[in-house]
């Protein structure tokens, strides 16, 4: 029987390139495409030997061709942390609407199940807690953060048109924040943020008083939840996180104990439209796809430490803290 194939956009990104591996194990014929605007190949070097991969440098904002048949596609190219989308906010807004249009289109024509990967930002600074998938979410159009929160929205809404206007197969996964090797030392998310400092030797910014909140799941749990949810027949979001939530505060004090360094917690002024809560009920993937996390925090933690650690000494050196000194 010939293996089902799939693409997967965003390939050479933290999540991308996970997704990669689990559908080569799975022995999928894995088609990978990244423009590397924030992608690394060096995150799927070692599948380029296979015979099962082939790779794709492309911007699916402009029109995607893949030749032969797709059997599913997986779109999980977009910048994802606020240092990256504050520098290319319109790349940013044009993933998020002409790529997931060029790639909906690409599934139509392909007859293939297209998943778009949304984010728990579109539920911006929650009102309830946990967010269940009916909440409609708390967001700022034009704030710092909309560039990013809107074009996930909007990403929903034409998935979701494309799937009652031309019956699509769709899938729609909300990903709370997700973490593991691969992904970039400082990239403006809090727990790479930490870890960083913690290896440089530097106090651990916290902005806020701390009180605000996270919930974080380990990329293998992470990648298990999206790989359900493709081949499940439910259309509707999902959240896929994990509901152990833990304040900012909380969680540099564990990087400090983690890491064993004598630095201290510093704090700084919140950014504009920070979520102060961040928990994903879970109920919908429990009961839908049987899935919940099976990672614990610590665990995962140290797999991530002891991948961020191993990173040539230039990387841990290198800063950029541009959002947060702007915003």
């Amino acid at each position: 029987m010939a293996r089902k194939r799939i693409l997967i956009t965003g390939a050479a990104g933290f999540l991308g390139s996970h997704l990669c591996d689990r559908f080569i194990k799975e022995d999928y014929f894995v088609i990978g495409m990244d423009n590397l605007i924030t992608g690394d190949l060096r995150n799927i070097q070692h599948l380029f030997k296979l015979e099962n991969f082939e790779f794709y440098q492309h911007d699916v904002s402009k029109f995607v061709h893949v030749p032969g048949q797709l059997d599913y596609i997986l779109h999980f190219a977009s910048p994802a942390s606020p240092i990256d989308y504050l520098k290319i906010p319109i790349q940013t807004l044009k993933v998020g609407s002409l790529g997931t249009h060029n790639l909906l289109g690409l599934a139509r024509s392909k007859n293939a199940r297209i998943l778009v990967a949304s984010t728990s930002e579109v539920y911006g600074d929650p009102t309830v807690s946990p967010q269940p998938e009916e909440y409609w979410g708390n967001v700022n159009p034009v704030g710092p953060r909309g560039v990013y929160d809107e074009a996930k929205r909007f990403q929903e809404a034409i998935t979701m048109a494309y799937h009652t206007f031309h019956g699509l197969e769709t899938r729609i996964v909300r990903i709370f924040n997700t973490y593991g090797p691969r992904m970039r030392l400082n990239d403006g998310r809090v727990l790479p943020a930490f870890i960083g400092q913690a290896l440089r030797g530097e106090d651990l910014t916290v902005f806020g008083d701390g009180s605000q909140t996270r919930s974080f799941c380990y990329v293998d749990d992470e990648v298990e939840g999206i790989y359900r949810l493709l081949l499940s027949d439910y259309a509707q979001p999902v959240n896929i996180g994990n509901p152990d939530e833990i304040t900012i505060k909380q969680f540099g004090e564990e990087i400090i104990k983690l890491t064993g360094t004598t630095q201290k917690l510093s704090y700084k002024d919140l950014p504009v439209d920070d979520p102060k809560q961040r928990r994903p009920d879970i109920t919908k993937a429990r009961e839908l796809l049987g899935w919940e996390p099976k990672v614990s925090r610590e665990e995962g933690l140290k797999i991530t430490y002891d991948y961020f650690k191993s990173l040539p000494e230039k990387e841990i050196q290198h800063k950029d803290f541009t959002y947060y000194n702007k915003h």
